[in-house]
């Protein structure tokens, strides 16, 4: 290439004299701004060496604008979730409670007893509380509290079963979101992966056939994010449960979303209860605290408190500890399912998930009319029956009837409309379906919220 354009490539002290530049850079830390510029620069050089056009150059100001604009400005902003999936991974999971709420801002504005005993005066366990109120809701004897669900299994794994086999169903071998996969953790934990039965069939022999000496552990994980349908077979908790008692060995259940309610009570599929399994005979039951439980990110450990107890001792317990953050929304949480007539009323997750019909339906019709009148002619606005999903692995297969809004234009496709929603000063996101835009409703709690602008 010609070496023209690469003797026109501005200084840094050049572009940092730019007016727009120079006024954006003046409230940086000094470097800051012509460390930006310099590698902007030498962007530039390496694509106009390697034959990019003129035109490169000519936007090299305007990429520098942008990058301390955006470096200035928040990145995590609010979301509206119109998007027909209610636990939505991408967008945090879980909506706290307001109860939650309250907690998180208690606990981010001065001291608290995170790890300390006031009634001893003396140094506390930092997973005391959460632990009383999910032993008191499961029956369990001892609970801790990590930073996820995959922390969870990885830190009961390493504590009984390292450098030994865990046996585990083909079937049961999930990947979850990031594509982060069961037998990768479990390889991680230190321990020996040891498959049983095939992919849509297993029997109690198999894994009475598989324990041998170097087995530590009978593991169950319950495939929340998919189904399989057909010609399958699937060894219960309560068979499992009896195998291990026969051969002296614990049973470990991942549960994932981890339900702490019967959702059958608000007209949902049930999915498994983690007291229901603690009383089942399940030694250890890990689950997500964001998902259908409701609160904030983070994996807890129930079970018997010798193996509880030793699963706290584990170094890595330090490393994979949550925050005084977490615990006061976990808490805060977790107390509201000690009232549980007032639960579907002051927890978003199941208030969202139980919604009833005729209230979804008056929300649509009135979002309609005010998205009429602010979108303007030329667009389609109609309230329809649709169906929602839980999310995050939650209830495979399973979809909630909801009411939707399909926006439509004459001129304008779908994807066009669904950029529209997002671009807004509070982006809104929808759904593109059937050359339709879709908005759900399910999650909407003030229909001004849909406003695009």
């Amino acid at each position: 290439m010609s070496s023209d354009l690469l003797r026109k490539i501005p200084s840094v002290d050049e572009l940092l004299r730019d007016g727009e530049i120079s006024a954006l850079a003046a409230s940086l830390p000094a470097g800051v701004a012509s460390g930006i510029v310099r590698r902007a620069v030498g962007e530039l050089r390496d694509e106009l060496l390697s034959g990019g056009a003129e035109g490169a150059l000519d936007a090299l100001a305007g990429t520098v604008r942008g990058r301390l604009r955006r470096l200035m400005a928040p990145s995590l902003v609010r979301v509206v979730n119109a998007s027909g999936t209610v636990l939505h991974t991408n967008l945090g999971r879980a909506l706290l409670a307001q109860a939650a709420t309250k907690a998180l801002t208690l606990a981010s504005s001065g001291p608290l007893n995170l790890e300390f005993d006031l009634g001893s005066g003396s140094r506390g366990e930092r997973d005391s509380r959460v632990e009383e109120l999910v032993v008191a809701l499961t029956s369990a004897e001892a609970a801790c509290v990590v930073n996820n669900n995959a922390a969870a299994v990885l830190i009961a794994l390493n504590t009984l079963a390292e450098g030994r086999e865990v046996v585990i169903s083909r079937g049961e071998l999930v990947e979850i979101g990031g594509s982060f996969r069961l037998p990768e953790i479990i390889e991680k934990s230190g321990c020996v992966l040891k498959e049983v039965g095939t992919t849509n069939r297993t029997h109690p022999r198999d894994y009475s056939e598989a324990i041998a000496a170097e087995t530590a552990i009978l593991f169950k994980a319950h495939t929340s994010n998919y189904k399989v349908t057909g010609f399958t077979a699937e060894v219960s908790l309560k068979e499992l449960v009896a195998i291990a008692q026969d051969n002296g060995l614990p049973v470990v259940e991942d549960l994932g979303s981890g339900s702490l309610v019967d959702l059958s009570v608000y007209g949902l599929k049930k999915e498994p209860v983690v007291g229901e399994r603690i009383a089942a005979g399940a030694d250890i039951v890990t689950f997500s605290a964001d998902k259908l439980l409701g609160g904030p990110q983070a994996g807890i450990i129930a079970g018997r408190k010798e193996l509880v107890d030793r699963i706290r001792r584990n170094p890595l317990k330090r490393a994979l500890r949550v925050d005084k953050l977490t615990l006061s929304a976990l808490e805060a949480t977790l107390r509201l399912y000690l009232k549980p007539k007032e639960l579907a009323e002051a927890l978003p997750t199941i208030r969202h998930l139980s919604r009833p019909l005729d209230e979804l339906e008056a929300t649509a019709r009135a979002a309609a009319e005010l998205l009429k009148g602010r979108l303007g002619p030329g667009y389609s606005v109609e309230p329809r029956r649709g169906e929602s999903i839980v999310g995050s692995g939650s209830l495979p297969g399973h979809t909630i009837p909801t009411w939707v809004l399909e926006i439509t234009h004459g001129s304008m496709s779908p994807e066009k409309i669904f950029r529209l929603f997002l671009d807004g000063a509070t982006p809104v996101l929808g759904r593109v379906s059937k050359d339709k835009f879709i908005l759900d409703i399910r999650t909407i709690d003030r229909v001004e919220d849909l406003l695009p602008f």
